[in-house]
């Protein structure tokens, strides 16, 4: 009876420990969007599992999801940029302009 009460248990652990290692991807520029969004979908899982067992990993899942949560803004508001800035047709340098003369 206590080998079927330890496997969810484990599992929150791992999926705990999964959503700070995608976490940490979901700071890295191209692959961190998808990596974010991959952490905060399994710190939301796991957490419906911490109503009913004790979590010993909750620090990092909460420390996951917090870190995912900022990398999802942030590369969000990259790609908005990149796709504003391709739509607008101004590739040559935009708004941004690397010279002071225009």
């Amino acid at each position: 009876m206590k080998e079927a009460a330890a496997d969810p248990r484990i599992g929150m652990l791992k999926g705990s420990l999964m959503c700070c290692v995608c976490e940490l991807l979901g700071l890295l520029p191209v692959i961190g969007l998808p990596s974010a969004l991959a952490a905060l979908w399994n710190s939301h899982r796991i957490r419906i599992r911490e109503k009913q067992f004790w979590n010993a990993a909750r620090p990092y899942r909460i420390g996951g999801a917090l870190c995912a949560a900022v990398g999802t803004v942030f590369w969000s508001f990259v790609l908005m940029l990149i796709l504003c800035n391709m739509a607008t047709g101004d590739v040559a340098g935009g708004p941004f302009l690397m010279s002071g003369d225009e």
